[in-house]
């Protein structure tokens, strides 16, 4: 008696079928792990516009899409000999139990903090016995660099090397602006160089970074919103000023900009 393959069953074989050499199609038998890379981010990045949109709909959508170039990708891996989709499955199963002995074993946590230290234990186990001790090998150098920022900071504060209060990391991102002006004011007679004033300014996004993770806040999505609130301002200055944009006063754009953050706000307090 024959029985229906899953969805997911059916993915994987439709997946094969596409990368088959002899009736395949020839784009995707011409794709390798490199040239999926461009895939991979911009379906990450269209997943997290279904999350912020709050679409269901798109959001099963995207994870579908986000999904496919995960078996994309293992069968590509397959094709060349290093592993299956089985392996990836039994190997994030595998992971997930592992990291979960208060769920899976008999660990005892209080909380959900708890539970992240724990996690980062386990993981720090893992990588010793891996050859790979550093606490922050695991944080990927292709992140968004604000997210890896936070991310870094996170891992370190399991360990205790953090800020024992936001004041004090009010206070480095205080010295740290402090310190670029220093350099912008050295500028000007030859003793500092656009190198040190990026410095400088990775520095005081670092320190931002750190701020918004202690407030329990993501930076990256601080930085999200305020880029959508910029353009949809700028969006009400053009539209006010047209074809005279490029010619406007500094204080006809000044007067434009207030007036599309009141107009703004007036529609929906919350921008």
């Amino acid at each position: 008696m024959s029985v229906n393959p899953s969805p997911f069953d059916k993915l994987i074989q439709v997946i094969a079928k596409l990368r088959d050499p002899q009736d395949g199609c020839p784009w995707d038998l011409k794709q390798t792990h490199e040239t999926l890379r461009p895939y991979v981010v911009e379906e990450t990045y269209e997943l997290l516009d279904a999350i912020s949109a709050g679409d269901d709909g798109e959001l099963c959508k995207e994870l579908g899409d986000l999904l496919l170039q995960v078996v994309l990708h293992a069968q590509v891996a397959k094709d060349r000999g290093a592993f299956s989709i089985d392996q990836v499955v039994e190997a994030i199963t595998t992971k997930m139990i592992s990291r979960h002995p208060h769920v899976f074993g008999e660990t005892k946590v209080a909380d959900s903090e708890e539970v992240l230290k724990n996690w980062e234990t386990l993981k720090k186990a893992e990588r010793t016995k891996a050859g790979s001790g550093s606490l922050l090998s695991g944080v990927p150098q292709g992140m968004p660099a604000l997210l890896r920022a936070q991310r870094m900071g996170e891992k370190t504060a399991t360990v205790g090397f953090d800020w024992d209060s936001t004041l004090a990391v009010l206070e480095k991102l205080e010295e740290e602006v402090g310190e670029l002006k220093e350099a912008l004011q050295l500028i000007a007679s030859g003793a500092s160089d656009q190198g040190q004033i990026a410095h400088e300014m990775g520095d005081i996004l670092f320190s931002v970074a750190q701020l918004s993770r202690w407030y329990k806040l993501s930076a990256e999505d601080c930085l999200h919103q305020a880029c959508q609130r910029f353009s949809a301002r700028f969006g009400l200055v053009e539209a006010r000023l047209g074809e005279r944009l490029s010619e406007a006063s500094m204080g006809e754009l000044e007067q434009a900009w207030q007036e599309a953050k009141a107009t703004i706000a007036n529609s929906n307090p919350k921008k």
